[in-house]
């Protein structure tokens, strides 16, 4: 485990150089979570519902936008307004995996226009290091407002069944970060990642304090029928994880708001063991 993942995420915000990730660790020293909420909805209402009843809970808001049936401006507008109320992070769950000149027009352009309303994104690397250096570049733009409020995760496991994201793919994955360090925040991982970074002459040294989400979190099932393998946030934090992302163990409980306070409890509990109640 990364010697960093041990620091409270006071500490982390002090010294963190990214400016994103100083203002996420801030959020969840302020509000006490570690809690991601995958909102998983299609329709604008229950997102911004959610949004409306979980954000005093929880640091960041994972949307997938492109499921939303009745997605307007309006949706974006209240999204961004309640994220401001209640102090969390929108994270915008697009997975790009294209060549570079396709994922800036998707990132900064098209019907979505992410880069305008989403804090946080992602992106696998099959396509190689052009796609990170490409979303890197489209927020290093000098017109681009945003651009100290927004980083990147790069996809570097999963936790669905028989995931081909490991080996040299995750290796090539911390490659990355450590190159874009400016603009990547870390990764989504089942643990953390990039915690020396070794020299030819056999030494190692302290490596970057790289941001750890950890998806499938459910504190009742251990899986699906698709493949997808469940882990509660205990083991999730416990293996490196500074944010746990859950979606249905929330949303579809019978009372989303106890859930999710069920969760920031247990995601906060195993955060203060780790590092030992600083």
């Amino acid at each position: 485990m990364s010697s960093k993942s041990h620091l409270p995420y006071a500490t982390r915000a002090s010294n963190h150089p990214n400016p994103l990730t100083k203002k996420l660790f801030s959020i969840a020293e302020e509000k006490k979570t570690n809690v991601t909420v995958s909102a998983d909805v299609t329709t604008t209402a229950e997102l911004l519902d959610l949004a409306d009843r979980l954000g005093p809970y929880i640091a960041v808001l994972k949307t997938h936008i492109d499921i939303l049936t009745d997605l307007t401006p309006s949706t974006l507008h209240s999204l961004q307004s309640l994220a401001s109320k209640h102090n969390f992070l929108i994270f915008e769950d697009r997975k790009f995996i294209d060549i570079g000149n396709t994922v800036q027009k998707q990132y900064h352009g098209g019907a979505l226009r992410i880069s305008e309303w989403a804090h946080i994104i992602n992106c696998a690397i099959l396509p190689g290091e052009g796609i990170v250096e490409a979303l890197a570049q489209t927020t290093a733009a000098s017109d681009f407002e945003h651009k100290q409020e927004r980083g990147l995760l790069i996809l570097a496991e999963m936790t669905s069944k028989g995931s081909l994201a490991t080996g040299t793919y995750t290796e090539r994955s911390v490659e990355y970060a450590r190159k874009y360090k400016g603009f990547v925040m870390g990764f989504v991982s089942t643990k953390a990642l990039g915690d020396v970074v070794p020299h030819g002459n056999g030494e190692e040294e302290e490596g970057e304090d790289f941001v750890v989400f950890t998806t499938g979190v459910n504190m009742a099932d251990k899986g699906d029928k698709l493949g997808q393998q469940y882990q509660t946030p205990e083991s999730a934090v416990g293996r490196g994880a500074d944010f746990i992302i859950a979606g249905r163990g929330i949303y579809r409980a019978e009372d989303p708001v106890e859930a999710v306070k069920r969760y920031r409890e247990a995601g906060w509990g195993a955060y203060l063991q780790r590092v030992g109640g600083q």
